[in-house]
Formats: C-alpha cells, structure tokens, sequence
C-alpha cells in the first residue's frame, strides 16, 4: 500500500510539475506585456530591478532548502526519527541566523540606495524603491526559512499537495495581479500582493509537516559537527545560486546604476524570454534524466554512457534549436506584438542569450553525472571564476559600449565554461566528447537550412504584420519538420512517433 502511494506521489508530482511549467510560461507570456503596459515601462523596469537586488540577496540561505530535502530523506529512509528531529532543529537555527543577516544586509543596502541609483531614479522612484525594499526585504526573511517546509515535504516524498497549493497560488495571484492594476495599483501594490501570497503559501505548507505529516522540530541534542555536514553539503548548491544571480539578476543591477529603468525593463524582457527557452529543456530533461543518473551508479561502460548522453542531447537539442530558429525569423514581430515597439531590443538580447544557453541545456546529462559522483567541485570553482569575471568586465564597459556588450560579455563566458569543461567530462564522468559533437552537428545545419530559407521568404514580406507573423510561423514550422526526418536518427523517429501515439491515444480517450 505504502509502495503504491510512493509511486502515486511521484507520479502525481511529475504532472503537477509539467503542469506549472504550462502555467508559468502562458500566463507569463501573458501577464508580462499587461503588467508592462499598466505599469509603464519606466515603473516596470524599477519593480524587476528592486526585485533583482533581493533576490541576489536570495543566495543567503547557503543551499540550505535543498539540504533539507537531502537530509530529511535520509533520515527518513533510516527511519531515524530523533536524527530527523534533531536535524531540523538544527536547521532552523541556522535560518534564524539567515534571516537576521538578510535584515542586516538588506537594510545595508536601503541606507546606500541613493548612493547606488540616486543618479538615475527621479525623487518619485527613489521613494518608491525604498518602500519596496522594505517590504521585501521582510517578505525573505520569512521566506527563507518558510522554503524548508517545502523541502520536508518533498524529503517525505509528499509532492502532490505543495504542488497543488502552488499552482492554486499561482492562478489566483495572476488573477490578483489583474485586479490590482485595473484598480490602479502600482508596483507597491504587486510587491504587497506577493508578499501576503507568500505568507500563505507558508501557512499551507506548515499545516501540511506538522497535521498531516506529523513532522516533530526538536532539539535533542547540541552538535556543532552536524552544522559543519549541513554547510558542506550546501557549499556547491550555494555557488552555483550565485553564479546564476550574477549571469542574469546582476545586470539588472548594473544597468539601473548607468541607465534609467526603462532600460532595466528592456534587458528584463530580454532575460525573461531566455527564461521561457530554458522552461522547454526542463520539460524534456525531467523525462529523461532520472532513468539517465541511475546509470551512474553502476559500472557503467563508456560507449553505453555516451549513447544515452547523445540521445538525450539531440531531443533537446532538436526542440531547443526548433525554438532559436523560429525566433531569429519571427521574434521581432512577436516582442512587438507581445510588450510593444520600444521593447524592440529585447528581442536581440534574446538571441544572444539563447545562443548561450543552448550547449548548457542540451547538455545537462553530463551534469548529472558530475553530481551522481559527488564532482562538483571543479565546475562550481570554474563556473564562479569565469562568471566573477565577466561581471567586473561587464561593470567596466556597460556605460561605454551598451547593454548588448554587457550580454555578450556574459554569452562569451557562458561559451568559455562549455569549452574548458570537455577534457573533464571525458576524464571524470566518461564520457567520449568527440563522438558526441561529431553525432549533434547534423542538428545544427539542419537549423541553419532551415532558418536561412525563412529568413530570404522573411525578407519578402512586410513587418509587423499579425497575419505575415502567423504565416511565417507556419511556413518555418513546414520547412523545419520536413527537413527533420533527414537529419534525425531511428530512436528519435521512434520517440516522436510514440509521443504522437500518447498524445493521440489520450485525446480520443477524452471523447
């Protein structure tokens, strides 16, 4: 019964889990060009860059939610209860210190705002950028901690109820957001909204440990090597949340202290868009990858190991640069159809960073291998390295050259970071790196095909056309998925055939 439920939990949570991707990338694609029209472009650009300075203040909690999930599943799969109890205890002492930090540093940061954006923000901004930084300041110092019962949750394998408080979340402040600005609320308010949605979310998620669960917080007995294992084991989870704040949440930081905000809003679109394009490699990879970092455990043979990192590679690869095509040929239409003209460079930064991302998240196996063997120490060191020194770059010639050198600057290390990493890939996680760029290449010039065709019946048609946009639309998807069955292999013919069988099978089954 207990085996039954298990496989029901994650089950369940793996739909749930594709179903918030659906949610969070239609309704974002969606809300954002609303929030932006209601909010103006200036006051957008200082709610996202308010909301970059906190959430690199975010990197505070040390990889610790994610800790808890390790460990609580430890515990519980020893069925050691005092372990787990004295653990948490242990935790929560650590995100009482947190919290008291992420006070001290945001309200560091409050005093010195005007020395950091008091030239580019008018009296208007600045005095709502303070009231904002107030607010959220005290919504993570309550999130932080809040984020653990989440983490329980998941370390006793309860996914199905979070995960459905979630998306009930998610759907009513989308909803809520609309209200707000239609009733003429400004950022404030959007940051108010949030934060009493956090407040709840804690509370559903607490009620859920202690009643339904019935998770005990006690401390048995003071160990202070049990705060060293727990800081260990977040080390590298906490370098990798910087490096992340500083490719993607930093620039927004960057551009506010030499730009005006409506250059923030700009690069945010942009950094929004390339967030949409990784949501649709993390679709793919949950269904692979699993199975895949299994095969790591074992002796498993350096061909075979390759094999399976090829496949997967080529799926995401198949659907990321179906993506990156269609948006060199009808992005610009779609950034002016979705947030308007102004927002026009968006669509450039969007390029550049989707170029960057894809290696990385086509080849997100070999990351898993790296973890499965506990490796993560050289590519956390090099990934902090290369990125420490792209931001000082960038912070050195955003003023001079523009944003779009800033972007640059951070795709080419991102470029960088791929390069240096394949002699370890081949050393340490076994894999044969030649084989696998000699396998993906054909992908790359079917795209290019592809694309450049678009491109040349692009270049006949008018802009800005919503008619000609869905044209192109349909005429790049054509061409694109004619060319497929030249370039893609027999498991992949496979693959696609049996995903249109479910897809079919489950849509007659619903009539």
């Amino acid at each position: 019964m207990f085996a039954f439920q298990k496989i029901n939990q994650l089950k369940g949570g793996a739909a749930l889990s594709y179903v918030t991707i659906f949610l969070t990338n239609i309704v974002g694609l969606l809300l954002t060009p609303f929030i932006i029209r209601s909010l103006g472009s200036a006051e957008y650009g200082l709610y996202t860059m308010i909301g970059a300075l906190i959430g690199y203040m975010s990197v505070l909690d040390f990889g610790l939610n994610n800790t808890v999930v390790q460990f609580v599943a430890k515990f519980k799969a020893e069925k050691d209860k005092k372990g787990e109890e004295n653990f948490l205890a242990h935790s929560f002492i650590m995100y009482t210190c947190i919290s008291l930090i992420v006070v001290i540093v945001g309200f560091s940061i409050y005093f010195n705002l005007e020395n950091l954006y008091g030239e580019t923000l008018t009296p208007d901004q600045f005095e709502k950028a303070k009231i904002m930084m107030v607010i959220l300041i005290f919504n993570l110092a309550i999130s932080l901690p809040g984020g653990a019962f989440q983490g329980i949750c998941s370390g006793y394998e309860e996914f199905i109820l979070p995960k459905t408080v979630n998306i009930i979340r998610y759907i009513v402040r989308s909803l809520l957001v609309v209200v707000v600005l239609l009733y003429g609320g400004d950022s404030i308010g959007l940051v108010i909204l949030d934060t009493i949605m956090n407040l709840i979310i804690i509370v559903a998620n607490i009620y859920i440990v202690f009643k339904i669960l019935g998770v005990k917080i006690k401390l048995h007995k003071y160990d202070k090597s049990l705060f060293y294992n727990i800081l260990g084991f977040s080390l590298w989870l906490f370098v990798f949340a910087i490096v992340h704040q500083l490719r993607w949440q930093f620039g927004q930081l960057i551009i506010g202290a030499f730009y005006s905000t409506t250059f923030v809003a700009i690069y945010a679109v942009g950094i929004t868009l390339g967030n949409y394009y990784g949501a649709f490699s993390g679709a793919i990879s949950g269904v692979f990858l699993p199975k895949a970092i299994q095969m790591t455990v074992g002796n498993i043979p350096k061909k075979q190991l390759t094999d399976t990192f090829i496949k997967i590679s080529r799926i995401i690869l198949l659907v990321l640069l179906f993506i990156l095509g269609g948006f060199v040929i009808v992005g610009k239409d779609f950034v002016f159809f979705w947030v308007g003209k102004e927002y026009e460079m968006a669509y450039y930064y969007a390029i550049i960073i989707m170029v960057g991302l894809t290696p990385i998240l086509s080849q997100g196996f070999a990351n898993n291998i790296l973890e499965a063997k506990q490796l993560l120490k050289y590519r956390g060191l090099l990934l902090l390295l290369l990125t420490v020194i792209g931001t000082v770059i960038s912070i050195l010639i955003v003023k001079s050259y523009g944003i779009i050198s800033m972007i640059l600057v951070t795709v080419f290390f991102l470029l960088l970071e791929r390069i240096l990493m394949i002699p370890y890939y081949v050393k340490k996680a076994n894999l044969d790196m030649k084989r696998y760029y000699k396998e993906i290449s054909p992908l790359f010039l079917h795209v290019i095909i592809a694309t450049g065709v678009g491109l040349i019946i692009r270049s006949f048609l008018p802009e800005k056309n919503i008619y000609v946009f869905i044209v192109n639309s349909m005429i790049y998807t054509i061409l694109f998925f004619s060319l497929t069955k030249y370039f893609i292999t027999d498991f992949e013919k496979t693959f696609i055939k049996s995903l249109i069988t479910k897809i079919l099978t489950k849509i007659n089954w619903s009539k």
